[in-house]
Parts: C-alpha cells; structure tokens; sequence
C-alpha cells in the first residue's frame, strides 16, 4: 500500500491577527522554531517509517503557490503536488480533488491508496505518538474505515467540535464513532470532559481513496463529479496543477465532518476514530499560542523584543522595535511593523471580529504584511506617502522579476548589496554597490539577480499612483504574464 499525505493549506488565520495576514496566513510562519507550522508538519509525515510514504501533495490557495514551493524548497522535501484553488470550497472538496488527482497518478494501484489528511497549521509536540496512532489507523483505513483522529481533551473547550466513542474495534484498534458533536457551551463540555467518552475533533483524517470517494457519491455525488471535471479540465502550470476554475467554482461547499462523517455515522459506514495524546493545539487563536509557548515565571509567553515590569500571565509579541508593558495582567500584545494587537486574554477568539471590520474598512493590513514574499524574493515598504514610496528589495540569486512597465509611477534604483543586471528599454546594464538607475515611467524594465549572493536595493517610486495592480508584465518567470 502507499501512504500520501494531504497538507489542507487553506484559510487565513485571522484569529492571529496581525501578525497572520491572508496572502501570507499562519501556516508559513516561524511560531516556535526555524522552521513554520506547514514545514513542521511536512516533516511529521516523514517519521512515518512502518509503510511507504509517498512524497506530500497539498493542496492550496492560488496566491500562495509560490510561498507553499519555497517552503518545500527550504524543507528540501519534493512535493508529490501542489494543486491550487482558484475559490476556497472547504475541506471536503479539497480532499476529493486531491483524491481523484492521486487515483490518476497511481493509476495501477488505486484500490491500496491511503490518504493522512492534515491541516498544515497544527502543533503536535510528541510526533511519536503521532506515529502510533497514525500506524493504528492504516489497518482500519485497508479494511474500508473512514478513520478520524480525536485528541484526549485535557480541559472543558468550547472552541472545538466533539467526537463521541463507541465500541472499541477488535484489537484495542481505536474506537467506532457514535457521533459528531457541535461545539458546546461550557456546562456541556465539563460534561462531556467528565464522562470520559468524547474526544476533540482534531480534523485530521486517513481512508482510502477509494473510500473517501465512494461515500461521498453517496451523500454528495455533484461534489465528486465537479472535482473530477476540475482535476481532469485543469492545467499543469510550472510544478503546480491548477484546478479548472468553472468546475471547481460550481462545486458545493462543505466540510468532511459535514458532508461525509455524520452521514457515514448515520448510515452505518464503518467510522472509527483513534485517540491521540500528543501534544496537539490548533493554535487557533492568541490564546492557543499562548498555552503552547514556554511561560516565564511570571506567567507571561514572550517572544521578540520585550521588557516587563509587573507584568504577569500575558502574550508579548513583538517582530519589530521594541514593546515595553508595565503593570497588566491576562492581556495579549503584539506588535508587527505596521499594526498593533492589544486584546483581553478570554477575549482572543474575537480578533477575527476585528480582522472583519479593517476588511470591510479595506485597510490593507490584513491582506499583506509590509514586508511581502515574492517568487523572486522580498520587497519591505519602509516608507510612503500621497506622491512617492520606498522599498527595501531582496532578490533571490539567480532570481529575475518580470519585464515590465509602468503607467503612473518612475523608479530609482540604488543598489546597497550585490550586483544587479538591469534591463532599460533596449539597454542593458550592470549596476554594482552605490550604484544607482533611473527608471521613467511608461519605460520597459527589468531586474535580475545574476550573482550568488542576495541582491539588495533600495527603490524610490515617484508618481500620481503607486499600487502594486499598475504593473503590465510582458514577460515573466513565473507565468505571471
């Protein structure tokens, strides 16, 4: 049999606002290492050794392909696929287009496929047991079960949906589930604790392919048609497989839980779920992160620059300057380079009201950070007003932005680290340190990193209009074009 994990990289984090924004949400982001949540689970997968393990497939929005392939590329682990959503449909679409896409892939051997679903924004400190529970599954997952994972809760939780145990399998293998439950108020999640019977729905599955697909027919069969069309009508782009967009658009909406396991549960298809005591948290919220990061003696979950005085039980976070507190208790501070967070910490769940009201308002602060990834590299906005703005650019070595012009703005270059290859119309230049160039407006252009170390700029726009959708690209790298 083969072993593919499925990264589900969907969503924006915005209950981790603002230092998790919607072109570059939680996932991506470096929480308690060197590395992010998305590489921490790629790399989970891989201490899976008792069957084969096939390379990753993930699935993904659109406009995080190229941030998914860095981290790939930083992991030095090869995707076995990375499928982009042109509209966000929930998990239960997702999991059948990758589905379809692993049958077609495999085709000699669909019927020993099995699929580990995991979001990629998950914290799972004890990866051995992970493991175990992982090799427990696949028995059940070979013999047609729709297997969940459901985390031995250690507190009353109102923030996640339950599962209910029933019978345990043969074999001490895990449990067959008796019911999926919303998430409660607080009387009933004591209960539910106290029984010993209900476990967290973790969102993490495995099954077979095969399994997935035919269950699905069963309670939503335009689902498997629309992904079938969205997987075979779409196009390979670069390492990337974009799914067709009219097909996939026309797909309903659900999750697994909702539009598979509840219906399975009821109709009597064999569900199991596996408990996993392993160190998990969603990190859903400041309030998550705040219970899985180190605590001081004071209580306080620091990271970054931060100096306290009288400070106890808070979350300082702080990626730029520095955040000084004194005097408070139960709060949450963070601190990015363009927005501050200052929240109750029994309030944390509630950013996301905050992230809805900056959106409705359009401030751009919960789309993008100041600091942006691009394919090529990085640019951070470090300064702007009404009529000019200015950008520190990293280019990546042997990286190149696309040819193209701009209609409102002019642009001076000065290079500060490396040397650029620079493309003026039809000249052709090499600019080294100290050096600068002038780019007028309307003017053909390109920049390109030739050398082996990253390229460093400053870039001063001058003009009447200065955002980033005044760019006609006639050639492009990354088929942005």
């Amino acid at each position: 049999m083969k072993l593919v994990p499925l990264i589900l990289s969907g969503g924006s984090g915005s209950r981790l606002w603002p230092l998790s924004r919607e072109l570059f949400p939680k996932q991506f982001i470096s929480l308690f290492s060197n590395q992010s949540l998305f590489q921490d689970t790629l790399r989970r997968c891989q201490s899976i050794h008792t069957v084969s393990v096939e390379d990753p497939v993930v699935i993904c929005n659109e406009e995080h392909r190229f941030l998914v392939a860095e981290q790939f590329r930083e992991a030095g682990i090869t995707p076995g696929g990375i499928l982009l959503e042109p509209i966000g449909r929930n998990t239960a679409p997702a999991v059948a287009a990758v589905s379809h896409f692993i049958k077609k892939k495999y085709r000699r051997s669909n019927d020993d496929i099995c699929l580990l679903v995991l979001p990629a924004d998950h914290v799972i400190s004890e990866v051995s047991e992970f493991v175990k529970a992982v090799e427990q599954a696949i028995n059940l997952a070979l013999d047609e079960h729709l297997v969940t994972f459901g985390i031995v809760p250690d507190q009353p939780h109102t923030g996640f949906g339950y599962i209910k145990k029933g019978l345990e399998n043969r074999n001490n293998n895990g449990f067959e589930v008796l019911q999926f439950v919303e998430k409660p108020n607080l009387k009933l999640a004591e209960q539910y604790v106290a029984s010993g019977e209900y476990l967290w729905n973790s969102g993490m599955f495995l099954f077979k392919a095969t399994t997935y697909l035919e269950a699905l027919q069963q309670f939503e069969p335009l689902m498997v048609d629309y992904c079938l069309d969205a997987v075979n009508q779409g196009k390979d782009d670069m390492n990337f497989h974009r799914l067709h967009p009219d097909a996939f658009k026309s797909c309903p909406s659900n999750s697994i839980d909702y539009a598979v396991m509840e219906h399975a549960v009821e109709s009597q298809i064999k569900t199991s779920v596996i408990p996993l005591d392993a160190g998990w948290n969603d990190v859903g919220s400041w309030g998550a992160l705040w219970e899985v990061l180190k605590h001081d003696q004071h209580g306080n979950a620091v990271k970054g620059s931060v100096v306290t005085e009288d400070t106890t039980d808070s979350l300082l976070f702080c990626d730029q300057g520095i955040l000084a507190t004194v005097g408070v208790k139960d709060l949450i501070v963070v601190r990015t380079a363009d927005a501050v967070l200052v929240a109750d910490q029994q309030k944390s769940e509630e950013v996301k009201l905050i992230v809805d009201q900056l959106k409705k308002d359009n401030y751009p602060q919960t789309m993008i950070h100041r600091k942006a990834a691009r394919p090529w590299g990085t640019y951070d906005c470090i300064d702007d007003s009404e009529r000019f703005k200015v950008k520190r650019i990293v280019v990546k070595p042997k990286a190149k932005l696309s040819l193209q012009m701009h209609h409102h703005r002019a642009e001076h270059w000065i290079v500060v680290k490396g040397t650029a290859r620079v493309q003026k119309g039809d000249e052709v230049l090499l600019v080294t340190e100290n050096e600068s160039v002038y780019i007028p407006i309307g003017m053909k252009h390109s920049l390109e990193n030739p050398g082996a170390i990253p390229l460093e700029l400053i870039e001063v726009q001058s003009g009447s209009y200065l955002e980033e959708d005044d760019i006609v690209r006639f050639e492009d790298l990354y088929q942005r074009a």
